[in-house]
């Protein structure tokens, strides 16, 4: 097979398999239905991946690689940290808009596999924290910020931004809207996430 074939297959396997491990979870999901989706027989797919295993860490790479780069080039640029905020929430939300199984793949597949962490590490585009967290201690430093924790921020900017997604049907359970209504609310979600954190952090009583 040539190099485009080779390519053109796994990127066939790998939408297939996204889209049913979306739907079933890792257990559910079968080796057939994945071939049958991606158009190619199941031969040609243990070929390409030798178990479903391989095949949903492929996966999860795949679409970790998409996050990765951009959580990561927030961090690390010249930005202050309250843009950094802004940039991240917009960033994000736009993105899991996008791909809205995403969040849940990769806490689902982290919880099955808690050492798979060790592999996706080895990304490049790994998100780094030492610098947002040298510029948060820097900017409260400055009075800037109010005292406030690097890792703690973090932690807060990403629970507050995943946590909607996550927990989506809940969401639209209590709020009582449809899926429609849910989108508005995640774009309204960007500034509303950004002011709540800003405001948190920063010191108005500095000169």
């Amino acid at each position: 097979m040539s190099k485009e074939t080779v390519q053109d297959t796994e990127e066939k396997i790998l939408v297939a398999a996204k889209n049913i491990f979306q739907k079933k979870g890792m257990d559910g999901a079968r080796m057939q239905e994945i071939a049958d989706t991606a158009g190619i027989n199941k031969s040609m797919l243990h070929y390409y991946y030798r178990s479903k295993k391989l095949l949903f860490e492929a996966v999860f790479s795949s679409l970790f690689s998409l996050l990765a780069p951009q959580l990561n080039r927030v961090l690390n640029d010249d930005s202050s940290i309250e843009e950094k905020v802004k940039n991240f929430t917009d960033n994000y939300i736009s993105f899991i808009s996008k791909h809205p199984y995403l969040p849940n793949f990769i806490i689902q597949e982290l919880n099955r596999n808690p050492k798979f962490i060790e592999k996706i590490q080895q990304n490049p585009a790994f998100p780094n924290l030492e610098k947002f967290e040298k510029q948060v201690a820097k900017e409260v430093e400055q009075g800037i910020l109010k005292p406030t924790d690097g890792r703690q921020l973090f932690i807060n900017i990403i629970s507050l931004n995943i946590f909607p997604f996550v927990a989506t049907p809940l969401i639209k359970g209590f709020l009582q809207i449809d899926q429609k209504e849910f989108k508005v609310l995640m774009e309204e979600r960007k500034k509303s996430v950004s002011a709540f954190i800003i405001d948190s952090i920063s010191n108005n009583q500095q000169p």
